[in-house]
């Protein structure tokens, strides 16, 4: 497993000084074996918020019978954890300069696990809602500062690798997250999902100590464009939501208000050193390519992870329980795929390998959508496999410029910029989804194309960058 040996091989010639690498060194992660904690307590980290992000769905219809809501109403447990995470994410992301990474991703989980002890005392939806809110709070705040601390942790040649295996336990904890929920569920109070994954922060937190010294910079914190930046992104992507089921108009009317006050922030931000929207680094092509491919590719991947248990359930006649196997070979796929990918790019072009994943998952993703109504089972698992192929080609190399291209002292910029466009894809992927259905276009042939359309553009936008930046990527890229 040549991934695995080069992350944690020589460690000793690799290895530089602590306090170094937090604060912009050479870039050679952190000695043995403190590295190896500090891997597994940023692995905790991530698979807690990834658990508690999903493990909620299968509760939903239960929630609502105890509740007495209705289930569309319900549904936004889910969009509240979403909303928040991706309003938080950017103003975390340049607090963190102030406050130090360590001590910000350790306040985020204390934050979740506080709101996670709540869960038991909820007997109403608002109340529930608000500690949703809560425990999204805490989960951007770790997450605002995780990328930049793996890109501490690991020598700046392995952080490919890093990356991938990182992906790994997010995709992991994507697959174990519903099977984990139902059997909260059956067996249960519905409370339970809400602190399942909160030993996971316990874990992290004792462990916690290896992780990449902080260091603090004596900055002032720009509130005013932290406002801006979660009032632009929750009245555009809570509008984008509100359109979807209610045809008053209010919906539109925020995503116009949205789109104005986006207009403000990006000027404003423009005429400041380090603004909370890094205009400075969306300037450079590597990374202001990589941020619109990233967001491109997993609106793609939540358009097909959404809108295909609707297909399958309700256009090919299985039934739930058979849904959750029959999409299992995506995200085991990507157990394999993730790691793989991430230690090939650092050996391999980034771009390159995300042209390559795209035209996989392009393929893929027609295939799906053209697939007969009585297909066998081993028909939908081979092209769910060949798309999961696709995009674990193209996320980890493509995260791998994103954090990498940026200068070390603004690691946790990129790793903000990467968050956000992992949860703006996702969020936008899923309404879309719902705008289908509402149309009647949810079952066909619609959604499969429509994410075939995204990977496209991902797909152009690396090979675009690959035209600007590739050679000297590649004269710049560790032995």
């Amino acid at each position: 497993m040549p991934f695995f040996l080069n992350m944690f091989g020589r460690a000793n010639r690799d290895a530089g000084p602590v306090g170094a690498q937090d604060a912009g060194g050479d870039g050679d992660g952190l000695p043995m074996p403190r590295r190896l904690w500090a891997i597994a307590a940023i692995s905790f980290g991530s698979a807690l918020f990834v658990i508690d992000g999903t493990v909620a769905n299968v509760a939903l219809p239960t929630i609502a019978r105890d509740l007495n809501v209705a289930d569309g109403v319900v549904t936004n447990v889910v969009t509240i954890y979403q909303l928040v995470m991706v309003m938080v994410l950017l103003p975390f992301s340049t607090l963190a300069d102030r406050l130090g990474h360590r001590n910000l991703y350790q306040l985020g989980q204390c934050v979740f696990l506080a709101a996670s002890a709540m869960s038991f005392f909820v007997d109403s939806l608002p109340g529930l809602l608000i500690l949703r809110a809560g425990q999204a709070l805490g989960a951007g705040m770790a997450l605002s500062v995780s990328a930049a601390m793996l890109r501490s942790i690991y020598p700046e040649r392995s952080l490919g690798s890093g990356l991938g295996i990182n992906s790994v336990i997010v995709a992991s904890s994507n697959a174990i997250a519903p099977t984990l929920g139902g059997f909260l569920v059956s067996q249960l109070d519905w409370r339970w999902v809400f602190f399942a994954a909160a030993p996971l922060a316990v874990i992290s937190l004792i462990i916690g100590h290896s992780l990449p010294d902080p260091v603090k910079e004596h900055r002032r914190f720009d509130w005013i464009g932290g406002l801006l930046s979660a009032a632009v992104l929750a009245l555009i992507i809570g509008g984008v939501q509100v359109a979807t089921h209610d045809r008053s108009g209010f919906g539109f009317g925020a995503i116009a208000l949205g789109a104005l006050l986006a207009v403000v922030w990006v000027r404003r931000s423009l005429g400041q050193e380090r603004p909370i929207l890094p205009v400075d680094l969306l300037k450079r092509p590597a990374l202001g390519l990589s941020a619109m491919a990233a967001v491109a590719g997993f609106i793609g991947s939540a358009l097909l992870i959404v809108a295909l248990p609707f297909k399958l359930e309700q256009g090919l006649g299985y039934a739930p329980d058979e849904v959750g196997l029959l999409i299992a070979p995506f995200p085991l796929t990507l157990l394999f795929v993730a790691p793989a990918a991430g230690w090939l790019s650092d050996r391999v072009s980034p771009s390159v390998m995300g042209c390559v994943g795209m035209v996989i998952a392009i393929g893929g993703l027609i295939l799906i959508g053209l697939i007969p109504a009585n297909a066998h089972p081993f028909a939908i698992a081979w092209r769910l496999s060949l798309c999961a192929l696709g995009f674990g080609l193209f996320f980890a190399p493509n995260s791998r410029l994103l954090i990498g291209s940026a200068p070390k002292e603004r690691s946790a910029a990129a790793g903000g910029l990467l968050s956000t466009s992992r949860l703006l894809g996702q969020t936008l992927g899923a309404s879309i989804v719902g705008v289908l259905l509402a149309m009647n276009l949810g079952l066909g042939v619609a959604p499969a194309f429509v994410a075939a359309g995204f990977a496209l553009l991902a797909m152009i936008g690396s090979a675009y960058r690959f035209r600007v930046t590739g050679s000297n990527l590649m004269r710049k890229r560790p032995a």
